[in-house]
């Protein structure tokens, strides 16, 4: 098949093995896990329509990702999600540049930060979903940033003094899962205590059987 390639998954048991991943040995909990996916068109099934615009879409790519093709800064596409909004990786030595020409280019505006283990053992990532609001609220235009870091001593360039809204969402980022953010003017625990040990939300964690409650602040 001649460049470009896209794989679209469509439907809700393609994406997320539907109401048989849960007791079938022999279902696979979406076919992300086993093939890159372009775009996810859930329902059960798609309209013509739906995949019309996918197709549409993912042929136009997104406005940031061209954006930065064109000015030769490293990335790279994750595809589109079942809204449309583009996900890209960046590496964490290259995010506060980017975050910065993102800022400049219209993102203004942080609508989340968050973070997640992405397997046992695995790499760290931390998400931000960014929102450029220049022809109205009617008109918006987002894009998905993921930052991987190593698992032993993971450190992302914080844009806390890009986004002020990063800050209480950082902190919570390296509450549960141990991510430093450099330059974070106050990064701390802001859920559990400063003598907690261990990062909750690692799937490797291991709670303890027993905490003074009264250390809790």
């Amino acid at each position: 098949m001649p460049e470009p390639k896209y794989a679209i998954a469509m439907g809700d048991c393609t994406i997320t093995g539907g109401m048989f991943s849960t007791d079938s040995y022999s279902t696979v909990r979406g076919v992300d896990k086993l093939i890159h996916v372009n775009f996810y068109l859930p329902c059960c099934s798609p309209k013509p329509e739906a995949v019309i615009d996918a197709i549409t879409k993912l042929r136009k790519k997104g406005c940031l990702s061209a954006w930065l093709v064109k000015h030769g800064l490293v990335h790279r596409s994750l595809g589109f999600d079942y809204q449309g909004v583009e996900t890209l990786q960046i590496k964490p030595e290259d995010w506060h540049s980017i975050a910065v020409i993102s800022y400049v280019y219209g993102y203004n505006y942080l609508r989340s930060q968050c973070a997640y283990d992405v397997a046992p053992g695995g790499l760290l990532a931390s998400v931000y979903h960014l929102t450029r609001i220049e022809y109205g609220v009617d008109q918006l235009e987002e894009v998905c940033i993921k930052v991987f870091a190593p698992r032993i001593n993971p450190r992302i360039p914080s844009v806390f003094w890009i986004w002020k809204s990063a800050d209480f969402q950082e902190r919570e980022s390296y509450d549960m899962l141990g991510i430093s953010y450099d330059n974070h003017p106050r990064l701390k625990r802001i859920l559990m205590p400063e003598s907690w040990i261990g990062w909750p939300l690692r799937k490797d964690y291991i709670a303890p059987k027993f905490y003074e409650i009264q250390d809790a602040h």
